[in-house]
Formats: structure tokens, sequence, C-alpha cells
């Protein structure tokens, strides 16, 4: 089943490749959605797939050894069913 979540990532997440690497990722486990730089540090993304496929994306990013998450804010939002990419937002 089909789940998108709204996350607000913290920690060691920019300047690391973090968006690169969502990018990557979600390529290859199928995710739609988007990742963005905040201007306090933190990084959002909207993630949108197969709820297994989402976890093993966040662990992904997780185990990169540059990345340093802190904490996880995540909400589940609405489906957008015309999706079809993964953005890297400015």
């Amino acid at each position: 089943m089909v789940t998108r979540y709204h996350y607000r990532i913290t920690g060691r997440v920019q300047g690391v490749g973090f968006r690169y690497q969502s990018r990557v990722y979600a390529n290859r486990l199928g995710i739609t959605g988007w990742v963005r730089n905040m201007w306090d540090g933190s990084v959002e993304l909207e993630l949108q797939g197969e709820e297994h496929m989402i976890d093993r994306m966040i662990m992904s990013l997780n185990s990169d050894r540059f990345i340093n998450i802190e904490s996880i804010e995540r909400i589940k939002i609405n489906v957008n069913e015309s999706e079809r990419d993964f953005l890297v937002k400015r």
C-alpha cells in the first residue's frame, strides 16, 4: 500500500550529501517526493511509496558515514497520485 510522510530531520544533515543521497535511495527504492534544506539547518522531506521502502530509505540515510541524524519528526499526509519523480528542491 502506498503511503506518504512529511519528515523534518535534524542533526548533521546539511553539507554532507544528504539531498544527493536521498535522491539516489529514492530512485533505487521506487520512492517519489522531494527533499530540501531548511534555514535552521534541518532537512525537510516528503516521501511517498511502500512504507517498508520508506523505512529502508531512512535507515540507509542514517547509516551513511557522513550523515548523523539526531531527531526525526514524521507526519502521515495524503498521497499525491500524480507524483512520478523525486526532486531535490533548493
